[in-house]
């Protein structure tokens, strides 16, 4: 009596023999693409893509290609590198309208750095209101409600997985530290609150000035 068959197992494939698929994948990709994504996409492990993607990052480096793989926003994406910045920007960028204000860019940088943070301190931080810039940074996906204050019940606002994408970073962890010569925030608020604080007025008809070299005597 002849012993049944068995199935053979079937090996998932190597990080090599994947690296070609995910690279035409990531070509096609218009924003970072998870490992279970691309895991899935493959029919591999994710250890082993995770392994082709990072092989695959060492080889674009090691060899100079004007670009590279990075892993940012909580997947992986095509990215030309910056020593190139010049070149893309005279070719693609330079003439184009949209780009953000002044103004947008310092209340995205005071929301990023201070997250979550309401309306209200972003205004009291910059000094001017900026309710039609948060607009415009909801709208352009950079700046999300994230909840209410605990204590007034404001909406808060943080910056999205976009941000983190359109600035090249894997977390905001990754944000570069303010510059030294900025001062701190809490300083900031102080002088701003200080500024708001009505002046001392002059003192009462017949009291004395606390400065004053005047003294009463009997």
């Amino acid at each position: 009596m002849s012993e049944p068959e068995t199935e053979t197992e079937v090996a998932p494939p190597s990080a090599a023999e994947v690296s070609g698929a995910l690279e035409a994948l990531l070509l096609l990709a218009d924003e970072p693409t998870s490992e279970l994504t691309l895991a899935e996409a493959v029919g591999a492990p994710e250890a082993v893509v995770l392994e082709a993607l990072e092989s695959l990052s060492a080889f674009y480096d090691e060899t100079g290609r004007g670009f590279e793989l990075r892993r940012v926003g909580g997947g992986w994406r095509y990215w030309t590198r910056v020593e190139h910045a010049d070149v893309i920007a005279a070719h693609v960028v330079g003439g184009q309208t949209g780009r953000l204000s002044q103004a947008a860019l310092e209340t995205l940088a005071v929301i990023a750095y201070q997250q979550p943070v309401s309306r209200g301190r972003v205004a009291a931080i910059r000094g001017v209101n900026v309710d039609g810039v948060i607009r415009t940074l909801v709208a352009r996906g950079l700046v999300e409600e994230a909840g209410h204050d605990a204590e007034t019940g404001a909406a808060v606002f943080a910056t999205t997985a976009a941000f983190l994408e359109k600035m090249g970073l894997g977390g905001l962890e990754d944000l570069p530290p303010l510059a030294p010569h900025l001062p701190e925030v809490a300083e900031l608020e102080a002088e701003l609150s200080a500024l708001a604080s009505p002046a001392p007025g002059p003192a009462p008809s017949g009291v004395p000035d606390a400065d004053s070299d005047e003294r009463t005597t009997a």
